[in-house]
């Protein structure tokens, strides 16, 4: 059961929490409610097409049938688990950064229960990725995630993120994302499996590195030294 309240909205309602979703969240990119609505309102296609791959996986349908969510009392076991199990680097990504499991947004513009719980699935799996990929939290490495997301998701707020993402760029910014992350971000988001069909609560006691490859995960290539050829992991 996805907890809090859900609105139903007729299409003139949905563009404009759609519009007023993508003004306020370039205004201020730290609204993660607006960016919440955003995806909501402009990703029930893309929800739908994550829906039916899930109930096509073994996995996926273990997930949609047992809902788990990704709140500290399911996943604070991570923090007592071997180095390096998933569950411990997930563990230390989270504590690094002084995040909690319990701070996302909830779901309130999806029409059903089932496709509220992907798109909450698909926001609480994002510190997983950040996990997986080795990707920071600064304006490059979320921008470079939300590319991984949205060749997993075709979101079309993936795409709006990662365009209003590269405008708040300086100069700098810019050049290392598209020489550097942009081409890496596409090809580990075309190589890795079906990112929403893991249930990665269940990996959490295996080695990072066995999962990664498992999974086809291409983490993120260092940041390329002052005058060094970028290459692009193959």
């Amino acid at each position: 059961m996805i907890r809090g309240s859900r609105f139903r909205l007729k299409g003139w309602q949905q563009a404009a929490v759609a519009v007023g979703s993508a003004v306020g969240a370039l205004l201020d990119p730290r609204r993660a409610d607006l960016i919440a609505a955003l995806g909501e309102t402009t990703g029930k296609p893309a929800f739908d097409r994550v829906l039916e791959r899930m109930k096509k996986s073994p996995e996926g349908r273990e997930i949609l049938l047992e809902r788990p969510r990704v709140i500290s009392t399911n996943v604070g076991h991570a923090w007592d688990l071997p180095d390096n199990t998933f569950g411990a680097a997930y563990a230390r990504f989270m504590g690094s950064r002084n995040f909690s499991p319990d701070d996302r947004p909830p779901v309130r513009f999806m029409e059903t229960e089932e496709l509220a719980y992907v798109a909450m699935r698909a926001r609480e799996v994002h510190d997983f990725w950040h996990t997986l990929f080795d990707l920071p939290t600064n304006l490059i490495g979320e921008t470079a995630l939300k590319v991984i997301e949205f060749e997993q998701m075709l979101l079309p707020m993936c795409l709006m993120s990662v365009l209003g993402g590269t405008a708040r760029f300086s100069d700098k910014q810019r050049s290392l994302f598209y020489q550097h992350y942009f081409p890496w971000a596409l090809k580990a988001g075309a190589r890795s499996t079906d990112l929403m069909c893991v249930y990665y609560e269940k990996h959490f006691h295996e080695d990072l590195e066995d999962v990664r490859r498992k999974w086809g995960i291409i983490p993120a290539p260092p940041p390329p030294r002052p005058n060094a050829t970028i290459a692009v992991p193959l």
